[in-house]
């Protein structure tokens, strides 16, 4: 099972970040038909989803996005363009990626 693991740094706070996560949420539930579960903690949260072919993990920090991905046979041809796609839409949620 092709497996995508995307990293993206941010400037936002855990609430922000949590902010973030939630637009995240609705738009995997709304365009992607994503089932998620949400599962806050005191300093990470994690969000479960699901549909068929996919399935993954998001961890949320104060500094970090951890995108976790397992993608079925048939989209896994496709991971590149799913990648780059991610990508694009955590660019466009959390602003410009820090300076190291």
């Amino acid at each position: 099972m092709p497996a995508l693991n995307i990293t993206r740094t941010h400037n936002l706070g855990l609430a922000g970040a949590r902010a973030v996560a939630e637009r995240w949420r609705e738009q995997a539930e709304q365009e992607w038909g994503m089932a998620c579960q949400s599962e806050p903690g005191a300093s990470e949260d994690r969000m479960h989803f699901a549909r068929s072919g996919v399935s993954g993990e998001l961890r949320v920090t104060d500094t970090r996005f951890d995108l976790q991905l397992k993608l079925g046979f048939l989209l896994g041809a496709y991971s590149g363009k799913i990648e780059e796609k991610i990508r694009a839409n955590l660019d466009a949620l959390l602003g410009p990626e820090p300076s190291a």
